[in-house]
């Protein structure tokens, strides 16, 4: 049997509640379960969690199983590689050293089964947005977490919760308007297209630009053989990325009936 790469990104695992947070990490692992069967590496772009903080001798409450699932197949030889988003930047050697993933700050080039990819979670990428790489920035600082490293983790992680839920209220009342709408559907206008037509100058040999971040599911030709791919979420849409060795699809997951 041929052996398959799988992608998938943004679950957010944490909001709006603990109830349905539990379910959709539920859909999840049951994708795990599906896809281990033939699958040679997989990686996850970033925001697996919608809030994560190591804490020195303290971590977030909560996802057992998910991380006991991504313990099992690590253990049982299948590579797995999580790239940091901006919803769980503050991820550090836990992941690594306790669940056996390989951890990324950036973007990834790499050559899979004869094809060049790029990989990336997307945050700060492209022209623009000048405001949030900024604040990205004071965020990544060491300072800055060494200061939010000495709240308790009770604080700390509610307050971060509350101030994530207030960014996407916003973001969710932006979506409305027509000037996004219209913005969303331009493609050629998004920064990560703008930005990965920039890198295919550079590098022409690039066929797979793979993100997360934002929540679109999308697979976009660049040109005659280069595609700009957004992996979707596990929010609403439930979307994942699989390349075969000839083709790269996005696809629905379709858990089994029980679990609807």
């Amino acid at each position: 049997m041929k052996k398959k790469y799988y992608f998938a990104s943004d679950f957010h695992f944490g909001i709006p509640d603990l109830k349905s947070s539990k379910i959709r990490e539920a859909l999840f692992i049951q994708w795990l379960d599906q896809v281990k069967s033939d699958a040679e590496e997989i990686f996850l772009l970033g925001d697996l969690f919608d809030f994560w903080f190591e804490y020195q001798t303290v971590i977030p409450k909560g996802y057992a199983r998910l991380l006991g699932k991504l313990a099992e197949i690590t253990d049982s030889g299948i590579p797995v590689h999580f790239f940091r988003g901006n919803h769980d930047m503050w991820a550090f050697s836990y992941l690594e050293d306790e669940i056996g993933m390989k951890l990324y700050n950036g973007s990834l080039v790499r050559v899979i089964d004869g094809r060049k990819f790029f990989i990336s979670h997307g945050d700060g990428l492209g022209p623009g947005d000048h405001g949030y790489k900024f604040i990205k920035k004071v965020f990544a600082g060491r300072f800055n977490q060494i200061l939010f490293n000495w709240l308790h983790p009770d604080l700390g992680i509610r307050l971060a919760l509350f101030w994530s839920g207030k960014s996407r209220y916003a973001n969710i009342e932006k979506e409305k308007t027509p000037e996004f709408i219209k913005k969303y559907n331009d493609i050629e206008s998004q920064r990560l297209a703008i930005y990965s037509r920039d890198i295919l100058r550079k590098d022409p040999d690039i066929q797979y630009f793979v993100y997360g971040h934002w929540h679109r599911p999308l697979k976009y030709p660049l040109s005659e053989s280069s595609y700009y791919i957004h992996l979707g979420d596990w929010l609403t849409h439930f979307t994942y990325g699989v390349f075969d060795g000839e083709d790269f699809e996005v696809l629905p997951f379709c858990p089994a009936a029980d679990t609807l």
